[in-house]
């Protein structure tokens, strides 16, 4: 069955309107594990505006589950995430000024940069995603490099669902069967909710991870975060059979 990651950048992000450690940014991620989550997302940026470099150390002993970092492989990203060796590195092609991730790799352009990120991160024994679009093209350039997942791009999904246009499942159906059929693992991620999840993973099933955070939080303030967690999880079951 699809796993779920929960990313916790926005409960970061509450934290640290205010300072301190209100909420608690280690206890969510031991709790979401505690209600089901199989996974913990964060993506620390340069600025360091919601995860913390400290935080991507301090999480590391409660992870049970898998942890995944997210980001864009500059230097310091690249040495930050080989020293705490998670299980996935997902590489975001995200300029530092961006609010949130907005696109895709470039999978030929960048080719040769990211061939030689995934053999850094492969040397070291962790996994690698690579954020795609949909795009058959960029998802083979990211099978040349090397990587062993690619990460679909969901903003479009999600924005064409919610305006009823669901046909566009078909776009990433068909990506997401090429990236199986060449031997790829396939995740999702960005703007998928409770709305549409069930949706996606219906058509997608063979999906192995989900990665949610805006959203789910989003929700959570209203369910609860156990409930939330609970109900992707019911979902993506259902969706699943």
């Amino acid at each position: 069955m699809t796993k779920l990651s929960v990313n916790i950048n926005k409960i970061a992000t509450l934290r640290n309107a205010r300072g301190g450690n209100n909420p608690d940014v280690i206890q969510v991620a031991r709790d979401c594990q505690r209600f089901g989550a199989q996974g913990i997302t964060v993506h620390p940026r340069p600025d360091q505006r919601h995860i913390t470099h400290r935080d991507v150390f301090d999480l590391i002993p409660v992870i049970t589950t898998e942890y995944n970092i997210e980001g864009n492989p500059t230097p310091e990203f690249i040495e930050l995430t080989l020293k705490a060796h998670p299980t996935q590195v997902t590489l975001v092609p995200d300029a530092p000024s961006n609010l949130t991730s907005d696109a895709g790799w470039d999978t030929i352009t960048h080719r040769e940069f990211l061939s030689g990120v995934v053999k850094t991160y492969h040397d070291a024994g962790i996994r690698v995603s690579i954020f795609t679009d949909p795009d058959i093209r960029m998802i083979e350039g990211a099978k040349i490099t090397g990587a062993d997942r690619v990460e679909l791009y969901t903003e479009r999904y999600a924005r064409l669902y919610a305006a009823g246009e669901k046909d566009i499942i078909k776009e990433y159906a068909t990506a997401g069967e090429y990236a199986r059929s060449i031997g790829l693992g396939l995740n999702a991620g960005h703007d998928l909710s409770l709305d549409n999840i069930e949706y996606f993973i219906s058509h997608l099933p063979f999906t192995d991870e989900v990665s949610i955070g805006h959203a789910l939080i989003s929700e959570s303030l209203y369910l609860g975060l156990e409930n939330t967690i609970g109900s992707y999880l019911n979902k993506i079951e259902r969706a699943s059979r």
